[in-house]
């Protein structure tokens, strides 16, 4: 009976928070009009047909570019300090752990704003800089500068997934190898590595999927002049108004990324056996 209350709790929930949510968005998509009064709403397809305009195709290609690189790069960093952590015992495991993720009790806003102070022309970098008598440098509003950001934000949920995929290897199939000649690089292509799939799969869901769409990271670090499609999304709610052109970009992200889930769970054959993944 407890379970059952906590389904209806569990669907209401949905209802109310997921389901009417989106099913509004895919109204607006597809409609034009006064948005405050649905019954004057009419069907469209201009919503989907704009936003092939080449202006927005370049936006929308620029963020998948900077999401690709900066997930490429947390998972070459990710990986190897997944790798450490889990190799230590239990209670340094658990320490190293707490200290990695310990940046994320911080509000999001507030860490990259840090950055802002650390990369900014008088920021501390480039104090150093003139410290050692060189003129100082342009670090930050490029594409450096966005994503280092998305990768010290993005980082922790690259490594999360390795991690806890990595601790769940059993120590004797790395023994066996090792008792069979494998050297530790070889037990590590042969044996560590192909488990480690399912969290490296989730690890590039989880940092792709935010960084494609952020806006905060490419408003504060690309100095405001930076448009990616996170940016265009808050432009059409909040200041332009035009809420059915932004619910169709939207739409339209939420299939990027859908797909983007879907390649990776192609690849991920273990999923079934790891329970890493997210599909």
């Amino acid at each position: 009976m407890k379970n059952k209350g906590l389904s209806y709790l569990y669907i209401f929930w949905m209802i109310m928070f997921t389901i009417i949510p989106l099913l509004l968005i895919l109204l607006f998509s597809f409609t034009s009009g006064d948005i405050q009064n649905i019954t004057e709403l009419k069907f469209t397809l201009t919503n989907y047909k704009r936003f092939f305009d080449p202006v927005y195709i370049k936006i929308l290609l620029k963020s998948i570019n900077l999401a690709l690189r900066s997930t490429v790069i947390c998972l070459i960093l990710g990986y190897p300090i997944a790798l450490i952590i889990s190799r230590e015992n239990i209670k340094k495991r658990n320490a190293m752990i707490l200290l990695f993720v310990l940046p994320m009790w911080m509000n999001f806003l507030l860490r990259t704003y840090a950055w802002r102070a650390i990369l900014g022309k008088n920021g501390f970098i480039n104090y150093i800089i003139q410290m050692l008598g060189f003129s100082s440098a342009n670090l930050i509003y490029n594409d450096g500068a966005v994503i280092l950001g998305m990768i010290y934000n993005f980082l922790p949920f690259m490594v999360l997934p390795i991690y806890s995929v990595l601790i769940k290897i059993d120590n004797n199939l790395i023994e066996a190898a090792e008792d069979l000649g494998a050297n530790k690089f070889k037990t590590f292509l042969g044996v560590t590595f192909p488990l480690s799939v399912p969290g490296i799969m989730s690890g590039v869901t989880m940092v792709f999927m935010p960084a494609v769409s952020t806006f905060v990271i490419s408003r504060l670090l690309g100095g405001g002049q930076y448009m990616l499609i996170g940016n265009l999304i808050e432009q059409q709610f909040l200041w332009v108004g035009d809420w059915n052109f932004g619910s169709a970009i939207s739409i339209i992200m939420m299939l990027i990324i859908l797909l983007s889930m879907g390649l990776t769970a192609v690849f991920d054959k273990n999923k079934d056996k790891e329970g890493g993944s997210l599909w």
